[in-house]
C-alpha cells in the first residue's frame, strides 16, 4: 500500500555569527548537498535575513515524516551540525505538513494560520470545484458507477486545489490569514 502521509516542510532559524555569513552559506550548501542524498528529499532553500543581525532561515522538505526522521537522526547530519556550530546557533524550528502547506506564502516564514481559518478558506476553494466536477461528470459520466466518477473527480479537484486555487486564495486572503500583530 502506498504511503499517504503528506510531505513535511521544516524551517530552521539560525543566528549567524557576525562576519561569518559567507562561511555559513558555504556550510548550508554542504548540508543541503548531504540532505539531497537521502531518500524522499524534495528540496531546500536558504532565506537571507532582511536586516543584518536577524536570523537566517533554512527550509527543507521531505516526502514523508519517516524520510525526514532518517535525515534528522543520521550521523551525517549530526556531524554537519557540529561543524556548523562555529558559525551559527540554531534558534528555532517549525514543521508543517498537510493542510498547512497550502497556506505557505513565498518569502514568508510566519507560522501557519489557525486551523479554523485554513478550513474556511479551503471550503471556499473546494465548494465551487466540487460543484463544477459534479456538473461535468453528471453530463459526461452519468452511467458510470459512483466509484468511477469519484476516481475522476477527486484527483481533478485535488490537483486544482493544490496548484491553482489555494495559492491564489492564500494570497487573496493573506491579510486575514496572517494579520499584522
Amino acid at each position: 500500500m502506498a504511503d499517504t502521509t503528506p510531505p513535511v516542510t521544516v524551517t530552521v532559524a539560525r543566528q549567524v555569527a557576525p562576519g561569518r555569513e559567507t562561511e555559513f552559506e558555504d556550510w548550508a550548501g554542504r548540508l543541503t548537498a548531504e540532505a539531497s542524498r537521502f531518500a524522499g528529499f524534495l528540496g531546500a532553500g536558504l532565506l537571507r535575513p532582511g536586516h543584518a543581525g536577524d536570523p537566517w532561515h533554512v527550509v527543507y522538505r521531505f516526502d514523508t515524516p519517516g524520510h525526514l526522521a532518517a535525515w534528522e537522526q543520521s550521523p551525517v547530519r549530526a556531524t554537519m551540525l557540529a561543524a556548523g556550530e562555529r558559525v551559527m546557533q540554531t534558534t528555532g524550528t517549525h514543521r508543517v505538513s498537510g493542510l498547512e502547506t497550502w497556506f505557505e506564502m513565498p518569502g514568508r516564514t510566519a507560522p501557519a494560520p489557525p486551523r479554523w481559518k485554513m478550513f474556511a478558506v479551503s471550503v471556499l476553494g473546494m465548494y465551487p470545484l466540487q460543484l463544477a466536477a459534479y456538473a461535468l461528470l453528471v453530463v459526461t459520466a452519468a452511467g458510470w458507477p459512483a466509484a468511477a466518477r469519484l476516481a475522476v473527480s477527486v484527483p481533478l479537484v485535488a490537483a486544482s486545489m493544490a496548484w491553482l486555487v489555494m495559492p491564489r486564495l492564500a494570497r487573496m486572503f493573506a491579510g486575514w490569514l496572517y494579520p499584522r500583530r
